[in-house]
């Protein structure tokens, strides 16, 4: 059934007398995530499940505040929440290059820092004092004074044996030799030479002899020596032991319930009482002034390296990695230039987002992820293995051959959450097995909500909740019924209001900028209005440019008078961030033949699929309404005229079969009209999008001809629902200077286009004549007759 559009049917129009409020900041602020049920519903069970592999992929096209809302939301459920654990890196004194790690509850690891750094400062204050005190040096002299007794007690007895010889111990730069004694001293080397030779045999036989006592006499005098040494160090162990005990006892006693720290403090203690010579350097020179880095090097083996700290935190962790860098998700080993070389230790082990997130939940952009490689990469294999490792990224790919630091990896708890468009959900399913293995909860974000009282009440809040949180002017009452409006518009749909939040909130910082600028204390309706047109406007200079093409002639389109075979589509060009509808010509011209429904713009490779799958069932529908007695023996040729970008979609395909039933039955159709409308085979008028833009893309072009009250526009019935025009638009159909039509089939549609009935199949199964149906018909059969015709002619 053909309907004429009322003014109250093109426009849902929002009564600010069923708001509850005078102004936005009467209103309570905006608490829970808005119109999202079914997201909200998925992304609660993806973080109560604690099996692995539930981790969550938010998908929603942009604009639907899916991070603001997933921030927030987690924000709330992590504040209720245990704190995670803290973790500590310490040095590893039997493998260096694999530094140990320590896990504390939360808030104990800064504490564990803080006393590690109090017993080393301790440690460097006491020692030294306790080997510079008199008790120490009393002992050692001791210990010295024993020694030496010994070491002077076997030169006596190796003297006294070779007096007995006759012979003297002397030390020369060669070592010890036997010297023989005259007279009570020893003998010259002249008098030596005068001896006989029977009297130097018998002085070499006796050297030799003590020779062999000499060696073990150094045997002796080593050993003295190592034991010297060895209780040296026994007592400077006794010495550090009994100075530092003390403290390590403290630390134990505190730390009873971690034995990794326990066995930690041990392995301290005895690389300490091993190295003593790093606390107390006696009679070493001075050195000259060090860098302050230079002088604590040798102890930083002692240090702490506080690697995640969760003492400041209330609950768990939620961590928002903006830049899923491989260095920012995964950590960095830094390195130092010491001496004109780079070094590093554990010390310079730095976590990354997903160290801070453990235990928590870490939250990535997917489009920032896919574009990291590595960090995609890794995040698998850490969700997998269910560890955090820090490496080099080098390292990992190979390109890393020189010695380094591997660190001890730290149990991975933490719930994933991927924030991205349905398309990148959708190719990661499609092509990355592990992906659907990792991310087993997709919570999807829908782009618009139904229009009831309730998500009515949640925009307000919204608005209330923005306005108070920016510091913006509040919105009264009739400017919260254009944002709301302007929220329908958004969704293209009088039912249904759009989740763009971030569309409606730039809307609202708009508005408040003209309110200022009005000097008003408050945003009213009509800065909505002009916030809605100004951001048209900075847009829309395309669209007007190829308005004015057509007022001036340069681009055809007639809204008066009638033509036969030719009609005004109409289009949808979009700019990224404006679209808007354009009018085309488009014509069709027949003549008899066999080569059915050419589509110029296939032929001309200008054509998208969608669009030649809608000009081919054209001819389906016209073989089953002609062709039932007849064979369909015509080309028919279709075209958008003066179009040089390409045309794809089937949303002109009715308003092709009109210029087609035009061009057959040679009647006209009415210029003044333009049509839009898909259609099937059985003639059904479908809905299209857009609907919106292409009716004001027409009056545009109408107002610029000049209105004259009957200009109009053809649209499936099935898109009345989705009329949000603008009030310049409705305004003119309440006036009568411009008209909007809808059908259910393309009888009605013809019927209107031209004025004359389609007409309906009698009992012989024919058309009446002087019907657009009776006369494409006839015209049909004529043509099948003229094939006929000429066929046999060719065969005779």
């Amino acid at each position: 059934m053909t309907k004429e559009l009322s003014s109250d049917m093109i426009r849902r129009t929002f009564d600010k007398n069923k708001l509850k409020c005078k102004s936005s900041q009467e209103v309570s602020p905006l608490e829970d995530i808005v119109g999202q049920d079914r997201a909200l519903k998925a992304l609660k069970f993806g973080l109560e499940i604690k099996e692995k592999g539930f981790n969550i992929f938010v998908a929603g096209f942009p604009g639907t505040g899916k991070m603001t809302a997933v921030k927030s939301f987690l924000d709330k459920l992590a504040e209720d929440q245990t704190v995670p654990s803290d973790w500590c890196y310490v040095n590893n004194f039997l493998e260096p290059y694999e530094p140990k790690v320590i896990r504390l509850n939360a808030g104990q690891g800064r504490v564990f820092h803080k006393d590690m750094t109090n017993f080393l400062n301790e440690a460097k204050i006491n020692l030294p004092k306790a080997f510079e005190s008199e008790d120490f040096a009393l002992k050692r002299e001791a210990t010295i004074q024993k020694i030496d007794a010994e070491r002077n007690r076997i030169f006596s007895e190796l003297n006294r044996k070779a007096e007995k010889e006759g012979l003297i111990v002397q030390s020369t730069p060669m070592g010890f030799i036997f010297v023989p004694i005259v007279s009570g001293r020893p003998m010259t080397e002249e008098e030596f030479i005068a001896l006989n030779p029977e009297t130097k045999d018998d002085i070499q036989k006796k050297r030799d002899k003590l020779n062999s006592e000499l060696r073990l006499v150094f045997r002796q005098l080593k050993e003295l020596d190592s034991k010297t040494f060895e209780e040296i160090k026994e007592l400077n162990k006794e010495v550090a032991l009994f100075t530092m005990g003390h403290l390590v006892d403290d630390l134990n006693k505190k730390y009873s319930d971690y034995p990794d720290i326990i066995n930690y403090l041990k392995e301290v203690q005895e690389d300490i009482l091993e190295n003593l010579a790093l606390f107390y350097k006696p009679n070493v020179p001075q050195a000259p002034v060090q860098a302050p880095w230079a002088e604590e090097l040798p102890f930083r083996k002692y240090m702490v390296n506080l690697f995640t700290d969760n003492s400041t935190l209330t609950g768990r962790p939620v961590v928002v990695e903006l830049n899923p860098t491989y260095q920012n998700l995964f950590g960095r080993i830094e390195k130092e230039a010491q001496f004109g070389m780079l070094t590093t230790d554990f010390t310079m082990i730095r976590g990354g987002s997903i160290h801070k997130a453990n235990g928590g939940y870490l939250v990535i952009p997917a489009e920032e992820l896919v574009k990291n490689l590595f960090s995609y990469d890794g995040l698998k294999r850490a969700l997998s293995s269910e560890e955090a490792i820090v490496e080099e990224a080098g390292e990992r790919l190979g390109f890393i051959t020189t010695k380094g630091l591997r660190p001890a990896p730290i149990p991975l708890n933490a719930k994933v959450v991927i924030i991205g468009n349905p398309m990148i959900y959708q190719t990661l399913f499609s092509l990355d097995p592990d992906f659907k293995e990792l991310f087993k909860v997709k919570a999807e974000f829908d782009i618009n909500m139904d229009f009831n009282d309730g998500n009515v009440k949640n925009y307000v809040s919204f608005i209330c909740s923005l306005c108070s949180k920016e510091n913006l002017l509040h919105l009264d009452s009739s400017a919260i019924g254009k944002v709301i409006e302007y929220g329908a518009r958004l969704a293209d749909d009088q039912e249904k209001l759009s989740t763009r939040f971030a569309d409606i909130a730039d809307i609202i910082r708009e508005a408040n900028f003209y309110a200022k600028q009005d000097k008003n204390n408050v945003i009213k309706d009509l800065h909505v209005v002009k916030a809605v047109e100004e951001k048209n406007y900075r847009s829309n200079l395309i669209q007007e440019r190829l308005n004015e093409m057509v007022t001036r002639g340069f681009y055809l389109i007639e809204t008066e008078g009638e033509a036969v075979g030719q009609i005004n589509g109409l289009a949808v060009l979009s700019l990224g961030d404006y679209a808007f509808g354009r009018p085309s010509r488009v014509t069709a011209t027949v003549n008899i033949g066999r080569g059915g429904i050419i589509d110029i713009e296939r032929e001309a490779k200008m054509g998208g699929n969608i669009h030649s799958k809608g000009v081919m069932i054209l001819g389906g529908y016209l073989a089953e309404n002609f062709a039932q007695d007849k064979p369909l023996n015509l080309t028919a040729r279709l075209v958008f005229e003066q179009n040089y970008e390409g045309v794809d979609g089937d949303s002109a395909s009715s308003t092709e079969l009109y210029a087609i039933l035009s061009a057959l039955s040679e009647v006209p159709i009415k210029q003044y009209f333009a049509v839009t409308g898909s259609v099937n085979q059985k003639g059904e008028v479908q809905a299209i999008g857009g609907v919106n833009y292409k009716i004001e893309g027409f009056y545009e072009i109408c107002k610029a001809k000049g209105l004259n009250g009957k200009q109009s526009v053809l649209i499936p019935r099935s898109n009345v629902q989705n009329l949000m025009l603008k009030e310049e638009v409705v305004e003119a159909v309440k006036e009568g200077k411009f008209h909007i039509y809808s059908v259910d089939n393309i009888k009605e549609g013809i019927e209107i286009l031209t004025g004359i009935k389609a007409g309906e199949k009698g009992p012989d199964g024919k058309y009446p004549e002087n019907t657009i149906y009776g006369m494409v018909d006839k015209r049909l059969r004529f043509m099948a007759e003229k094939i006929e015709k000429s066929t046999e002619e060719k065969e005779k």
